[in-house]
């Protein structure tokens, strides 16, 4: 195997939501040699950065070579499969999505009773990632690269379903960001890193406008395969670019890879379930329970009659519950927001009714010991039936506030594809932790993981913000 970039003092897999401020953030130091694999493109072709930059559209439909697609399991009795897709470009998720970017509440933060990360710990590090619009409280940044702002002129569904929610009792909140330390019910604009039509994520943000120093090396379409060690010091990443396989390595090795892909690296790696990789083959360099308790918002669609708003954000504002739902009236159908073109079918907007806090915990796990195989994905949503009586009541709820604005029709099973929690943080001793306190393997040298793969829980809203964050608390530990 051939080197394509040589050795770098730090490898980091993965230009995603977080890995790009952690590769932004160490390349600052110009004697310190980062390279980043990617293995989407980079965004080098203008029309590409465009789908990007379109906050208005999710670039995600048949055929757009920026994500990845997965098969999950949703549920077990019956069992429910779908389609889920990654973001595989630089920026990630965070460069496709709907542009929703609630912090976590304070309470998620501080309920874990990790040391390092109780919310005055990250809140320094939620304001530098943003420069926010619309509020100049200490609560906010004023100078960071990614800039968010709330939908202020609100029309036709929104507007409805805000004014439905307020009739049936919830207030307004003003700002979702800044909630204080006990989380209240109401409805609320959802803070956007989406301004006048573009999606500002940390790719566009943080790596974008780097990517030109002499120190930092992006390989683009470049998958790593799996990592290799001496002893118990990783010391490289096997794994196949443009050219064929290459090996690259590297002082200090970064896993920035998103929930799924880190996780299967690891494993592939021989770093998981014991019994797990004995079944595969693949020989065990620490037994650890990589995949074992992932979690992520299980989500009820409901289709409605009201009219698609054309040209606006997925998502303008949501309804937060006492009992951690939250009631999201889409603007327009999965048809008009992905720009699938599918011809003649029939598209509608959609409710969605998401469980912020479930207890249902999935798995990911080793099929094959052939990195081309792509891991087994289980949500296993319905093993709680606590969170399926929660849904149901989302469901009553939206009947209730919005059934006399459009027709609700019946529910499906779904995900918010937040998916997280696949190589959790935890203190020693912690028989689920797969990472230490700053991010770093147990029992393995030089190796971090940076992403929502580490977030011992899911947080209470989506976890786009938190993992920018993540990725800008965590680049100091490796530096």
């Amino acid at each position: 195997m051939t080197s394509a970039a040589g050795h770098s003092d730090v490898l980091i897999v993965g230009a995603g939501s977080a890995g790009s401020v952690v590769a932004a953030r160490l390349s600052a130091n110009p004697d310190c040699a980062v390279t980043v694999l990617e293995a989407g493109p980079g965004l080098d072709d203008p029309e590409l950065l465009a789908q990007t930059a379109n906050g208005l559209r999710l670039p995600i439909g048949g055929g757009s070579p920026l994500v990845r697609r997965y098969q999950t399991q949703l549920t077990d009795r019956p069992i429910r499969r779908l389609p889920i897709v990654r973001g595989a470009t630089v920026g990630g998720s965070g460069a496709v999505n709907g542009g929703y970017f609630c912090r976590g509440l304070p309470k998620d933060f501080d309920r874990l009773a990790v040391p390092g990360w109780a919310w005055s710990d990250v809140l320094e590090h939620f304001r530098a990632i943003e420069t926010d619009l619309d509020f100049s409280t200490p609560a906010h940044g004023s100078a960071g690269p990614i800039l968010v702002r709330r939908t202020r002129e609100t029309t036709g569904i929104t507007q409805r379903f805000i004014t439905a929610a307020e009739r049936a009792g919830f207030p307004w909140i003003d700002d979702l960001n800044d909630v204080g330390p006990s989380s209240v019910s109401g409805v609320g604009a959802v803070p956007l890193n989406i301004v006048d039509g573009v999606r500002t994520g940390s790719g566009a943000g943080y790596l974008l406008p780097v990517l030109r120093r002499g120190n930092l090396t992006l390989l683009e379409q470049t998958r790593a395969l799996r990592l290799r060690f001496s002893g118990s010091r990783a010391v490289g990443v096997d794994a196949v670019g443009p050219s064929g396989p290459i090996t690259l390595t590297a002082d200090r090795i970064v896993l920035c890879a998103g929930a799924i892909e880190s996780a299967h690296v690891l494993m592939l790696s021989g770093i998981g379930d014991e019994a797990m990789l004995r079944a595969v083959g693949v020989p065990v360099v620490a037994a650890l329970p990589v995949g074992m308790s992932c979690s992520d918002h299980p989500e009820w669609v409901l289709p409605t009659t009201w009219g698609v708003a054309p040209e606006r954000p997925v998502l303008e504002v949501v309804l937060h519950t006492a009992d951690d739902l939250e009631i999201r009236p889409y603007t327009g159908g999965f048809v008009a927001m992905t720009g699938n073109g599918t011809g003649g079918q029939p598209d509608w907007p959609h409710i969605g009714v998401a469980l912020m806090r479930p207890r249902a915990r999935g798995r990911i796990t080793l099929v094959s010991a052939d990195p081309d195989v792509p891991p087994r994905i289980e949500h296993r949503y319905d093993s709680e039936p606590a969170d399926v009586a929660a849904l149901q009541r989302g469901v009553d709820l939206v009947r209730e506030i919005a059934g006399a604005a459009t027709d609700v029709g019946q529910a499906a099973w779904s995900t918010s594809q937040h998916l997280c929690g696949s190589a959790p943080m935890g203190v020693d001793g912690d028989p689920r932790g797969v990472v230490d306190l700053q991010c770093r393997l147990h029992g393995i040298e030089n190796l971090w993981v940076i992403d929502g793969s580490v977030l011992p829980m899911i947080t209470s809203r989506g976890p786009h913000a938190t993992i920018v964050m993540l990725g800008h608390r965590a680049a100091e530990f490796v530096a």
